[in-house]
C-alpha cells in the first residue's frame, strides 16, 4: 500500500470515528489532545448501547480501527508520526504509528479496552506514547 493511500485511509477512518461518536453517543471528538479522554468514554458507550453486537468480530474490527485511527491522527500532529502498514504477519497485517524507533498500536489499545479489560486507559496510553517521543 502506498504511503499516500495509507494516510488517506487513516484520515478517513478518523473522520468516521468523529462522526460515529457524535451520531451514536453525542460525544464530540475535535482532534485535540484533550479529546482522547472521550475515546475511552466512546468505547465504553458502545459496549453499553450496543452490548448485543459490540463484541462481534466485525464491530470490534471497525470500532478498534476507526478509533485507533482517530488517536493516531491526533498523535501524528503532535509527534510528527508516520503510519506504517506492517505485513510481517501475512494472515493479520497491522497498522502502526511510528516516530523514530518507537511504534504505537493505537487500534490495539482500543481492542484491549473493548474486548479484554474495560479499565485500560486509552488516555494514559496516549500520554505515555507522547512522553516517549517528546523526551
Amino acid at each position: 500500500m502506498e504511503q499516500s493511500e495509507l494516510d488517506k485511509l487513516m484520515k478517513c477512518s478518523a473522520e468516521d470515528a468523529v462522526s460515529t461518536a457524535q451520531l451514536e453517543l453525542a460525544i464530540t471528538l475535535d482532534y485535540s489532545p484533550d479529546s482522547i479522554q472521550y475515546v475511552d468514554k466512546a468505547i465504553l458507550g458502545f459496549l453499553d448501547k450496543f452490548s448485543h453486537v459490540a463484541l462481534e468480530d466485525k464491530a470490534v474490527f471497525t470500532l478498534c480501527n476507526i478509533f485507533g485511527a482517530y488517536i493516531g491522527e491526533v498523535f501524528k500532529k503532535l509527534a510528527n508520526g508516520t503510519w506504517i502498514y506492517a505485513t510481517d504477519k501475512s494472515d493479520a497485517p497491522s497498522i502502526y504509528m511510528k516516530v523514530d524507533e518507537h511504534t504505537f498500536a493505537f487500534a490495539g489499545v482500543c481492542f484491549e479496552k473493548l474486548v479484554r479489560n474495560q479499565n485500560v486507559s486509552i488516555e494514559s496510553y496516549f500520554a505515555n506514547a507522547l512522553g516517549q517521543v517528546k523526551n
